[in-house]
Parts: structure tokens; sequence; C-alpha cells
């Protein structure tokens, strides 16, 4: 072959090159095929502000690995890739930089103008990311590369919002919603994470209107009672029965409230009087409907009390927290105050305290669209790995509330509701509307409200494929085949495209949900800014090289469970690419043949190596099957290092440096077909170095790729069966083992030969392996007994494998008045210190005293020292 490979493997220079010659000869385009079954991934499209982390990198690798074998295996495979709008998080960033470099908010933009300049950051940093994923080695069809708000994904946005809405499965309605103060923005129940905070249980007194006493409440949210329309009590509760339809004053307002009696208060918490805030709390809101409860908000969208909090205008809801309590403290309206922890909801996004506030917000009815969504996942048609996750799924969706869709931002795809100035009919249409669709007034305005960025990414499998328009790509390549996603977005975007998928086109919109866990630092720590923790993995793969990462992320991970990232493991990885760099580079050097096919006649070692590689070929397939991405590495890592590298190619130097050219071309096609079978079953998971030695390599006859990434998938072979040829190599190589693992406990240099003699009832499996034990276990000859004639033991080191016992002189491998001397003084010196470490631990002083793990290491390392002592003085007999 023509093709050199360089005496040092540099991934910096290959894997730019490499993709760039895949990207423009086509290799990732997923195309339409008849003759095909079809094999699709849809991306889990980053958000357009982002920068690819760690985990990323891991999300992009699993994909990655599945969908370049899933095309070697002769699938049409489509990986569709994109980006995400991401509208609270973009909003933010962008505002961020009108403040710092402007001193401007979007207010003093308006709407138009503000969103020309989130257009214009889209377009700034929108392709960083995808630069990044290539510099990964991923093999998307970048030809159909979506954003979530482009032309045909806000076609599917309209047409799902319009659909549901004429179902009745979408309202508009007055509810109890999370509001987040900071991005200013309603949230869904799934944008809130909650947290275990310290704080406190005001006791308050509510005067009785009729003079002749007071209720005590208890709140952990005293800034809210400006709000307060009633007081409930547990109709069951005698101590207030009495109590109920009478009065009270609100205190700091002097307001007379109605004391009502309702199942939802529980009579032992605090004291059995709970204030009502219909406005703030969802279920006071509940509370209140059921009694005609009045409804007043007092917090504002920023946080701050407004004009109905009286002389707290004003104020932040902290800060009048603190006014009120000291209020009423003056009053002498504070009954005591307790310390209380509760779980507080938080915005997922900037992590400040949520607010529920009452507001007129849009709505997806979930009841009637769980169901479906629930069975496809209960009657296997759509299924999780691992299927633990399915429970949290269905957890949820059994659950769930109604999702509120609508978001207070402008940057996001615009509800597409038109309401007339004049008449008031609200018109919901597909299409911008020009006039009332009732009255036919001209003076109408839209609704200026945006749709959560879930609502898009929901439509995310089907609307890339060109949904709703009925398009070939979506007959073909729909439902999809896989989703590849971390387990903290199950609520966020699993179950929302479930639910869509099955609503709008009446399918699952995939058959498997493949779930991997997070990627922590060295410590088990979530990486984070705030910890300053994070790895970048484009500066691990600059330092390492892209497969090197890959390798890593994948290596010991399992589908679900979250893994812990050693950068040194990385430069493990980068040694095992080198291992196999100079492997081929070794076989590139002894190659004479033209292209790869085996030989008739095979040798004792070919049967073996083919034997092992026709087993390793099925496992790891079935493993890739089943999503044991991590298992499947593993097998291909030690069939590669240990079998093929370590020992393969080992036992086949003297035939690829004798004389007789027969047996050295066999050696050189046996080498060759195994190397370009291991290259195939690792490429999908270090893509860049099996393509780069492939090229260099000979290839099997007819072979018409181009490329290694367009190859066939390995085939395991009936004809390559070997079960007595293998078992009798590996009786062969336990001896060469056992004999080099003495010599390296005795200190013999490899250059020293020695007779071995084996004592065997194998002895025609043996005399198979002269030429290894006398190449690999440095023999100078080699005889073979039957067992029962074994020689005498005395002056001989004895190595014992389960069919054999191998005995060398002695006097052969050491100088034995040295190394008796040696042992002798090895002996003495460890006896010694058995000694005094045995007293220091029967010195009760001492084991009392010291703390515990120090007394277990001094334990564990008297165990040691006495199994040192043994074995030096069994050395010192058999001399």
């Amino acid at each position: 072959m023509s093709i050199e490979l360089p005496k040092v493997y540099e991934p910096q220079e290959a894997e730019a090159r490499i993709y760039e010659k895949w990207e423009k000869a086509g290799c990732f385009r997923g195309q339409r095929d008849p003759k095909k079954k079809p094999f699709t991934i849809v991306m889990p499209p980053p958000n357009v502000t982002g920068q690819l982390h760690m985990g990323h990198a891991m999300d992009c690798a699993l994909q990655d690995i599945l969908i370049r074998f899933k095309r070697m295996e002769g699938y049409a495979a489509l990986w569709v890739p994109g980006i995400d709008h991401a509208g609270i998080a973009t909003q933010i960033k962008v505002e961020e930089e009108l403040r710092t470099k402007e001193g401007l908010t979007r207010y003093d933009l308006g709407r138009e103008k503000f969103l020309e300049r989130v257009w214009d950051w889209k377009q700034r940093f929108g392709d960083r990311i995808v630069k990044q994923q290539k510099k990964m080695g991923i093999s998307c069809d970048w030809d159909r590369a979506r954003f979530t708000m482009d032309e045909g994904c806000s076609k599917a946005v309209r047409e799902t919002f319009c659909n549901l809405y004429e179902k009745g499965l979408i309202y508009k309605g007055s509810r109890i919603i999370n509001w987040c103060p900071h991005c200013v923005t309603a949230l869904s129940d799934a944008e809130v994470e909650y947290q275990d905070k310290p704080g406190h249980l005001w006791h308050m007194r509510y005067p009785l209107a009729d003079g002749s006493g007071y209720l005590v409440v208890a709140t952990t949210r005293p800034e809210t009672m400006m709000g307060d329309t009633g007081v409930a009590v547990n109709p069951n509760d005698d101590r207030y029965k009495h109590l109920v339809g009478k009065k009270c004053i609100l205190p700091l307002m002097d307001r007379e409230i109605p004391i009502v009696a309702d199942d939802y208060v529980e009579m032992d918490f605090g004291t059995g009087c709970v204030k009502m805030t219909p406005a703030h709390d969802p279920n006071d809101f509940e509370v209140g409907l059921r009694h005609n409860l009045e409804t007043i908000r007092v917090l504002d969208d920023n946080g701050k009390v407004n004009e109905n909090g009286g002389k707290y205008q004003g104020m932040d809801r902290y800060e009048a927290r603190k006014a009120v309590v000291a209020d009423l403290e003056a009053l002498g309206l504070m009954e005591k105050i307790e310390d209380y922890s509760h779980n507080v909801g938080t915005c997922y996004r900037c992590h400040n305290d949520v607010e529920p506030i009452i507001s007129a917000q849009w709505f997806v009815k979930m009841e009637p669209l769980a169901k479906e969504a629930l069975r496809v996942v209960y009657d296997g048609e759509t299924r999780f790995v691992p299927d633990r996750f399915a429970k949290t799924y269905t957890n949820w969706m059994e659950n769930v509330h109604d999702w509120c869709i609508s978001r207070q931002l402008w940057w996001g795809h615009q509800i597409p509701v038109w309401y007339c100035d004049d008449c008031g009919h609200m018109t919901v249409s597909r299409t911008d509307a020009t006039e009332c669709e009732k009255c036919h007034s001209k003076h109408i305005h839209r609704d200026p409200d945006v749709l959560d960025t879930w609502f898009s990414s929901a439509l995310w499998p089907f609307s890339t494929l060109g949904w709703p328009d009925k398009t070939a790509d979506l007959d073909y390549f729909y439902p999809t085949d896989v989703l590849v996603t971390g387990y903290d977005i199950i609520f966020f975007w699993v179950a929302r495209m479930i639910f869509s998928a099955c609503e709008q086109t009446k399918q699952p919109p995939f058959h498997t949900v493949f779930i991997h866990g997070l990627v922590r630092d060295d410590k088990g720590r979530k990486m984070s800014k705030s910890l300053g923790n994070g790895i970048d993995p484009l500066e691990i793969a600059d330092k390492y090289g892209a497969d090197a990462l890959r390798f890593n992320l994948v290596t010991g991970n399992s589908p679900g469970n979250d893994m812990r990232f050693y950068t040194e493991r990385c430069e493990a990885m980068r040694n095992f690419a080198n291992k196999i760099w100079n492997a081929s580079r070794f076989l590139k050097m002894n190659l004479t043949i033209d292209h790869c096919a085996l030989p008739e006649k095979l040798e004792l070692e070919d049967k073996w190596i083919l034997s092992k590689l026709n087993r390793c070929i099925p496992e790891v397939t079935e493993n890739m099957d089943k999503y044991e991405l991590g298992v499947a590495a593993q097998k291909i890592y030690d069939f590669i290092w240990d079998d093929y590298c370590d020992w393969y190619i080992e036992l086949t130097k003297t035939r690829l440096q004798g004389e007789d050219e027969d047996s050295k071309v066999r050696a050189q096609q046996v080498l060759c077909y195994v190397l370009t079978q291991m290259l195939k079953m690792l490429h999908p998971f270090m893509p860049f170095i099996t393509e780069e030695i492939w090229q260099a390599l000979p290839h099997e006859e007819g072979c018409q790729a181009q490329f290694l990434m367009l190859d066939h998938w390995p085939q395991a072979s009936e004809k390559l069966n070997f079960p007595a040829e293998e078992q009798a190599m590996e009786q062969i190589m336990d001896a060469i083992r056992a004999v080099r693992t003495r010599r390296s406990e005795m200190n013999v240099p490899p250059s020293k030969k020695a007779h071995l003699t084996v004592a065997t009832d194998e002895g025609h499996v043996f005399a198979l392996g002269v030429p290894f034990l006398k190449k690999m276990a440095y023999a100078s000859d080699v005889t073979i007994v039957p067992a029962d004639q074994a020689p005498e033991a005395a002056g001989m080191v004895c190595v014992v494998t389960h069919v054999a016992q191998m005995f060398i002189p002695l006097g052969e491998l050491v100088d034995l008045e040295k190394e008796k001397a040696r042992v002798e003084k090895e002996l003495k010196k460890n006896s010694a210190e058995l000694d005094k470490l045995n007293a220091k631990l029967a010195n009760p002083g001492f084991v009392n005293k010291a703390p515990a793990h120090v007394v277990e290491a001094e334990r564990e390392r008297s165990v040691k020292l006495s199994e040192l002592v043994s074995k030096l003085t069994e050395q010192l007999k058999s001399m």
C-alpha cells in the first residue's frame, strides 16, 4: 500500500483533516432507500446560547456511536441536528449585554428592535456549538440542521396550538401559576425546583370582629397577608365550630374578612386556623373558589408590593416581610415565632424563589393528553433504558397538572391569538390575522406573550421531518428510533414529546428512550460555574484527541448512572490509541500483501485469535443493541490490547521474521484481517484514528467503501469457530504467563534463558507450543514429560497451572549463594519489622487511644508483612 503511517499519531492534525473529507464526501447524509430500513435519531437541541460542556460531549458521543453503528449495519441512518431558541436563557443573555454595554433595557428599544438584537445574537453564537460538535467527530446530516424558530418549526407550532385550541385542549384562564420575579415570566411546574430552606412560622393574632377575642393563624408568608380575604378552619374542629360564619379583622389593613370551614385545613398543623390568600397560594385559590372569597393580588411582576398593599407599596417582598412582622409586634399581634424548615420553589434558570400568583395565562389541558402518553409506555410501544426511568415518567404523567404555556417574554413563538379592540372577540389563527373574524374590524392586537420553549421542543421529532406537511421524509424516517438524553429532562422534554406526538401524529415519537446520567467531577460533584470544577471538553480534545475523550466518556459508563470524569483516564485512552497506532505501523512495515483475505491454512495461534474475534463480534453487537455501550467498549478494548497487541502480534513475530515465505504471508493475512475487523468494531467509539489506519491498509476483495465509516459492520462466521484450538492456545498462554510472573518476582531478566520442563497430560498441546515457550517464556530449551514423571522439586523453581507443572533449575536463573543471602537479608528485615508491629498492636494503650482507622491500617500492614515473611521462608527452604 502506498499510504504510510507516520511514526507518531497527531490527532490535532488528523482529526480536522479526516472530518473535512467525510463532510465533503457527503458521508453523513441520511438518504431514503427503499431497500434499507431507516434508523433515525433527532439530536436534543442545545441552546443557541450554548457552549459545549461535558454533558453535551457525552450526549453527542453516545448518539454518534449509535448512528455510526447502525450506518455500518446497513441501515439508512439519519441523525438530525439542530439548536433551540431557549426563550428565557437567550433573552436574559441579550438583556444583560444591552444593560452592560449600552445601559439600555428591552423596553428602551421596543419589541421589534429588541428582537432584531436577539436574531443578531443567534447569528453570532448559533454556529459556535456546531463547530464544537464537529470537533467531537459527530456524524450528523448537517444539511438538515434545524432551529426551533425556523419557518418549518414555526408552522408546526402554530398548527399544534390551533389544533389543541379547536379541540378545547388549550384555554386561557386566571389561575395560580409559578412566577419568577427575576426572569419576569410564568413558569411551568416542571421548571420549578424545590429546595429545603430554613424559615419561620409566624403565629399572628386576628381579632374577632365582635370584640370577643382573636384567632391565631400560622403562616410562612406574612408579606402576603394584605391580600388575605378569609380565615379557614376545619369543619370538624370543635375549637372553632362556633366561629364559622363570623368575621375577623385583618390586622394592618383593618378589613373585615369571613371565617369559613373547609376540609383542606389540617387541625394539627399550626393552630388549626389558616389565613386565605387566594391570589398567592394555589390551595387558598381553590378554597376561595369554594367559598366565594375575594381575590386580591398584592405583589407585582417584579416581586414588589403593589397598590393593594397599603403603606407597604413599593417594598420588595422580603423587605415587606420584615416591616409587616415589626408592625405586628409593635401592635402586640404577634403571638410567637418558630423556626421552621420547608420546601421553597425556585426557578430552574436563575434559582431565585418563585412566587405563586394569580395571573391570566394560557394552559394545555393535560388529563386527556396524558392517557395515550401513558398507554404507549405501559404497552411497551415506547420503552426506557434503563426501564426504571419508565416509573419516573409514569409517576409524573399520572399526577400531571395543566401546563402553563404562556411566557411574558419577547423572544420565542408569539402566541397566534388576536384580540379585537372594538368587539373584544378573540381570533386564533394559523396565519397572521389582519381583521377580527367576528366583526371584521381592523383594530386588532396580538397577544404579546410567547409560548414556553418546551412547546416547540415537544414537536422536534416530527417538525424537523416536515410535519405538518406530509413529506417523504416524515413517511420514511418517522417515528424515530431512539432518543438519547439525560434523566434531568424527562419531565421537561421527553414527556412533552411523547404526548405531543401521540396527539398530533397518532404515533409515539420514538421506540426507545436511552437515558444517561450526569458527568460529575472526580469527587462526584456536579460540574458548575459556582464550584469552578467544570472541565472544557474541547481543551481535553485538543490535548488528548477527540477519540480519547469519547472513549473515556463511554468506558465504565452504564445507562442511567452518573459517571465521574477523571482527566488521567484520557491519558490512558490516548495511550490506547497509540497502542493501536504502533501495532498498525508494525503490521504495515511487515506487509507485502495487496488485499485482505484469510488463508486456507491456519496455524494454532491463527485459529486462536480468529476464534476469539468470532466470539467478540456477536457479544459486542449484542451489547450495542442493548445500549450497553460501556460494556461493548470494554470488550473491544480488552480484545485489542490483550489478545491482539500483547499476544497475537508477539506470537506471529517469529513467522514474520522467518524464512518461510508462505507462513510469513499467511501471518500477514490473519494479522490484517483481524486488525480490519477490530477497526470496524472500534470505529463508532474512536472514529478518527480507525479511519486513518483503515485508509492505509489493504482491504477485503470487493470492498466498495471509500471510507471505513461506510464499510459494513463485522459478522461472525461459523467457519471461524475453533474451540479446541482456542482452548489449547489458552493452556500454552497460561503456562507462559505463570513462568513470566515467577521470573519477574525473582527479578530474572528476559535475557537469562533457562531450560523448561513441562509435566502435563496435555503433551500434544504443549508440543505445538514449544516455539512460543522458547520465545515468550525465555526458555533455552523445552522438555515435555507426562504429569506422573515430573522431576524432583529440590533445586528447582516450580510453577503450576491447571493443566501443567513447569520446572526450571534454580541455578540457571540465579546465583544460588547470592540469592540465598539476599533472601535471608530480606527475611530478617521484614521479620524484625513484623515483630515490632505486632508488639505495637498488642499494646492496649495504642489500640484503645489511636484513631480506629489508624489501628485498622496497622492491622492490615501486619497481615501483609506476615504473608511476605511466610513467602520468603518458603523461598529459602526451596533453596
